[in-house]
């Protein structure tokens, strides 16, 4: 049987990078699909891999000197502080990952369920307004 969450383009822009690029690139796609396994993948925006379960979970963009991972909620929380930016953005939060630098796997795979979580409920904005 076909893995229907996989999408080949992704692992195209994943082999388009730098070798230590590929590997943060790897390791989180590996993580957002154990999440939950009705994770899919697709590319929006011409080149960016996206990971979406009922709206968008995340996506990965590689930049000169780390790869960031976008999250696309504002509401989950982040107890062991693995989300490095966009703290007061009203629609999402980043995280950015560095050569060299150890994944929080556990941290991040909890982010990635409480969004999809949040998806499953209807998505954030309507979490936000049922609060």
């Amino acid at each position: 049987m076909a893995n229907t969450t996989h999408d080949p383009r992704v692992d195209a822009y994943i082999e388009s990078l730098p070798g230590w690029q590929q590997g943060v690139c790897r390791r989180v796609h590996t993580l957002v699909h154990a999440a939950d396994p009705e994770v899919t993948e697709t590319i929006k925006h011409t080149d960016r891999p996206y990971f979406v379960l009922r709206g968008n979970v995340c996506a990965l963009l590689a930049a000169k000197d780390h790869v960031n991972v976008f999250l696309y909620d504002p509401l989950v929380p982040d107890p062991a502080g693995v989300i490095t930016s966009g703290h007061e953005n009203k629609t999402g939060r980043t995280v950015a990952i560095y050569r060299g630098e150890a994944i929080d796997e556990e941290a991040l795979v909890a982010v990635f369920r409480a969004i999809i979580d949040h998806n499953r409920a209807g998505g954030w904005r309507k979490v936000v307004r049922q609060r």
